[in-house]
């Protein structure tokens, strides 16, 4: 047969009352979760991080990261909501290669899915305890977002997702802001069709369930750039693309207008330097522009300990196992220069 079962993997909720949150933590992400909320709707002016590792693939030099982010946010705060990015699922082009802590809790090992869900649970749970901020992952498989649905304060929807009916509508039921990106094509308005659907009600299976959601008024867009007919990078993040973007939100009626800006992936070319270029003509854009300033919430920048990317066999401590990161020192003085531009 083409699949072997190995084994039944206990449901969400049996994973929860196994490993359930504290009240601190509990606590902890209302009230970020509150102040979040209030930047997509507008009604509090700072700009949005969402930073870290392109994956999450050991605790310790995420969490060491992580406390880092936190240290900086204090510094920022008046200018600056930090989300650290912790990644636990990592999509593959060709479907080789590392997926993530999820899949492989210790990428020198075999792959654990069960372990991996416990990993990924500790994980998460760790960096709000340990740093008080709340964290975003992205949502590579609708079914196993409810392991995390009591942790995640932000979820993305990759551009090889974002057309997926599924994906779609368990977006339309979380209750965190979801980023839809625009797909590897470019066509904005498969994203925007996308966020149209993920704001919308519906009723739908859900891991054997028949469920029906209420709609997410915080689905918005991410640019993360795009390849041509060639398979040759673009780049979506120019003054003319915020613009352009701009017109599409108001020509579709859509909840919450908001965009947020992938500095890295095709935007960059995967050059993970120029994520800092990219970042402050985004800022440059916002300040000229205050079409462009109410639109954009945000930005996403992939940030590690060390700069660039290794092999899995390396095993430098906090060097990205997939795609290149800015170290922390360029990482920290980025933040800084964003706050004062701001």
């Amino acid at each position: 047969m083409s699949m072997i079962f190995n084994r039944k993997l206990p449901i969400p909720m049996e994973v929860k009352e196994e490993f359930p949150l504290s009240a601190s933590v509990v606590k902890i992400k209302e009230k970020r979760d509150v102040e979040l909320k209030k930047i997509f709707r507008g009604e509090e002016d700072k700009l949005i991080l969402i930073i870290g590792p392109c994956s999450a693939d050991r605790e310790d030099a995420v969490i060491d990261y992580t406390c880092r982010l936190a240290k900086l946010q204090d510094e920022v705060q008046d200018k600056i909501f930090i989300v650290p990015r912790i990644y636990t699922n990592k999509p593959r082009t060709t479907g080789d290669g590392y997926k993530g802590m999820l899949h492989q809790p210790d990428p020198n090992k075999a792959p654990d899915v069960y372990e991996g869900l416990i990993a990924i649970r500790r994980l998460h749970t760790r960096a709000i305890e340990e740093t008080g901020l709340v964290c975003a992952d992205e949502m590579l498989y609708p079914e196993n977002y409810r392991y995390l649905s009591d942790l995640l304060s932000y979820v993305a929807i990759g551009a090889r997702s974002v057309e997926d009916q599924y994906h779609r509508l368990t977006a339309s039921g979380i209750d965190a802001p979801v980023g839809m990106k625009n797909p590897t094509s470019g066509d904005i308005s498969v994203m925007i069709n996308s966020i149209t659907a993920a704001q919308h009600k519906h009723s739908f299976i859900y891991r054997g369930w028949d469920v029906e959601s209420s709609g997410n008024e915080y689905a918005h867009a991410i640019l993360r750039g795009y390849v041509n007919k060639h398979g040759e990078p673009q780049p979506n993040y120019h003054y003319e693309d915020l613009e352009f973007l701009c017109e599409q939100y108001a020509e579709h009626n859509l909840k919450n207008p908001a965009a947020i800006v992938d500095c890295n992936h095709s935007n960059s070319g995967k050059k993970y330097l120029e994520q800092i270029r990219i970042a402050k003509e985004v800022i440059h854009s916002m300040n000229v522009n205050s079409d462009i300033r109410k639109l954009v919430k945000g930005l996403m920048i992939e940030s590690y300990i060390e700069d660039g990317n290794q092999k899995v066999e390396e095993g430098v401590y906090g060097k990205s196992i997939t795609d290149p990161c800015l170290g922390w020192e360029k990482t920290e003085k980025l933040v800084f220069e964003l706050a004062d531009e701001l």
